[in-house]
């Protein structure tokens, strides 16, 4: 359980800190580039996380591991999720942070534990208690009532919503597949991260590569800003960090339970919005309330009181 709330704790301080490499990304407002800015966002970023975890699994004396691990059917679902929780549900997340704000995005793109929690149910036979759905769905209208905050303008809420629907869907499956290729045992979770960040980043470099190579100067202007660069680097590190301890969380308790603690990080990015961002919005009575329902219902919905009581 504290592998998964410290998940969506270095989640949230991933958000806050994409969030201010977006506002400082200096991509134009029209043409290719612009259209294809959130793909070269999460492609920059997933490719610096594959370094950090690559960096990580050289200090660990592993640093071919995970080509070995790639071999395995295991390590093939992860590449498999991969494409699920990078392509589809990272680039809809960056969309719906650029589109929503740090905050909103977050918050939308929270109700992926619902389609895992159920895709969980269905593929590998995890069963919650009755209590554990009252507890996920609390935590879900929480995370709803902290999207109708007067006061918050959205940039775009349309292509924000599609953003948080593509997410929701892709790291919903995601969860699952990668739980079934590390329940085999022959991947561990640190070489199931590399494999996935690694994945990610090469399908994002086949679809960018011509557009990229096209607009190159634009692209270089843009995408290697100093400061951009080394908040999308910050970024990526929070996020394989926070991926770690997810991993380690679905290993030990489940992919619904670790979903279900990880979701809080939609409350915690309101915490680091106004400590971090200085974005004092979000501070009134019904966001600080969906706040502390969002952290609480999401702690409770992954403890299993009956195992408590029997042990």
């Amino acid at each position: 359980m504290l592998f998964g709330i410290m998940a969506g704790i270095l989640w949230a301080l991933e958000t806050v800190t994409l969030s201010a490499a977006l506002k400082h990304a200096a991509f134009p407002a029209a043409g290719a580039i612009a259209i294809a800015a959130p793909f070269i966002c999460t492609f920059l970023h997933d490719l610096c996380s594959a370094a950090w975890i690559g960096g990580y699994n050289a200090l660990r004396r592993e640093p071919f591991g995970a080509f070995r691990a790639l071999g395995t059917r295991g390590g093939k679902l992860i590449a498999l999720g991969a494409l699920m929780g990078g392509p589809i549900g990272m680039t809809g997340y960056v969309l719906a942070v650029n589109s929503l704000g740090s905050s909103l995005g977050a918050v939308a793109s929270a109700i992926y534990p619902a389609i895992g929690a159920v895709l969980a149910y269905f593929v590998l036979k995890e069963k919650l208690q009755w209590y554990r759905w009252i507890f996920l769905l609390l935590t879900l209208c929480g995370v709803y009532g902290l999207s109708f905050t007067p006061g918050v303008e959205p940039k775009n809420y349309l292509l924000g919503v599609i953003g948080a629907l593509a997410c929701s869907f892709g790291w919903g499956t995601e969860a699952v597949i990668l739980a079934k290729g590390m329940g085999s045992g022959t991947v561990s979770h640190e070489f199931a991260l590399q494999i996935r960040q690694s994945t990610s980043a090469c399908v994002y470099a086949v679809i960018l590569l011509p557009i990229c190579l096209i607009h190159r100067d634009k692209f270089a202007e843009a995408a290697f800003d100093k400061r951009f660069f080394a908040l999308i680097a910050l970024a990526a590190l929070f996020a394989a960090a926070s991926y770690l301890c997810y991993y380690r969380a679905i290993t030990s308790i489940g992919a619904a339970k670790a979903m279900a603690l990880n979701v809080t990080y939609s409350a915690w990015a309101v915490v680091f919005t106004v400590l971090i961002l200085r974005d004092y919005s979000m501070l009134r009575p019904l966001p600080i309330a969906c706040t502390v329902s969002v952290i609480v219902c999401g702690l409770l919905a992954g403890v299993d009181f009956r195992h408590r009581l029997d042990s």
